[in-house]
């Protein structure tokens, strides 16, 4: 009972986690394409599944290497304690370890410092600085046992803080990353096909509004070059093929009787 009070408790964190990741990447991303974030109604599941959109290779890098410090510190610890017993000496009342923790969390405070410097991977400065504070906390990391657990709980609240911060701008900058490179290939985006009984406000030249010539048409306005962003709950987010994130709209077409869309393949790479 209480292993799976333990289970639930964790992939209930995880869960939540992953949620609040998910959001932050999302409304990143969807701002840049001056969305906001709270009008598109993504559920929890969704979110969730945003945050998969992390796991890209500095992200992972970094993961591997703060697990591989910290997993390496009762390890080393041990090898020096040994080292000691086989040379007939105490251990150091610091050890080489507790140097090296000492040495990382300085170098994390040090880009810290130069945070405007290092972006966009100024995230870096807080993971280094958790990887410093966890690797401190090894045992017998100074040669002597573990601290008290009020003050080893203060270490690994702080390194927990850290690690959220760096988790938040980290996911910040690959959602704005992500955005950018979507932008980049607007015209390879699903084409858009309008028909409109009634002139729609969509402005030229982006858009090329057409008044088809047979009579009694229900649907007598075609709307072509435009390309699709995103469609949620029949409401369809456009843009002209040769949209511009610092200057261009994106337009939102709701579906109704008044109106037919097709969603057609973009502009192909010649093969």
């Amino acid at each position: 009972m209480v292993l799976l009070k333990t289970v639930v408790a964790q992939a209930s964190f995880i869960a939540a986690l992953m949620f609040y990741l998910g959001a932050i990447y999302t409304s990143e991303y969807f701002g840049y394409f001056h969305l906001s974030f709270y009008s598109l109604d993504f559920s929890f599941a969704e979110l969730v599944l945003q945050s998969l959109q992390l796991l890209k290779y500095q992200f992972l890098v970094a993961a591997v290497l703060i697990l591989i410090v910290v997993a390496a510190g009762p390890q080393l610890s041990r090898l020096l304690s040994w080292s000691s017993r086989r040379a007939h000496t105490r251990p150091a009342a610091s050890t080489p370890l507790a140097w090296l923790s000492t040495a990382i969390t300085a170098a994390g405070l040090l880009l810290l410092i130069f945070w405007s410097e290092i972006q966009p991977y100024a995230w870096t400065a807080p993971l280094t600085i958790a990887a410093g504070l966890l690797l401190g906390q090894s045992r017998n990391v100074r040669g002597n046992p573990p601290d008290g657990l009020r003050r080893r709980a203060v270490v690994v609240f702080a390194s927990g803080v850290f690690l959220f911060w760096a988790l938040t701008q980290a996911t910040q900058q690959f959602g704005e990353e992500d955005a950018k490179a979507h932008a980049a290939d607007v015209v390879d985006w699903t084409s858009v096909v309008v028909l409109s009984s009634k002139p729609l406000s969509l402005p030229p030249p982006g858009v090329q509004e057409e008044k088809l010539p047979r009579e009694n048409l229900l649907l007598p306005y075609r709307y072509t070059g435009l390309r699709l962003l995103l469609e949620r709950h029949g409401r369809y987010y456009v843009v002209p093929a040769d949209w511009k994130a610092k200057t261009d709209a994106v337009y939102v077409i709701q579906e109704s009787n008044d109106l037919w869309i097709a969603l057609r393949p973009g502009t192909q790479p010649a093969s």
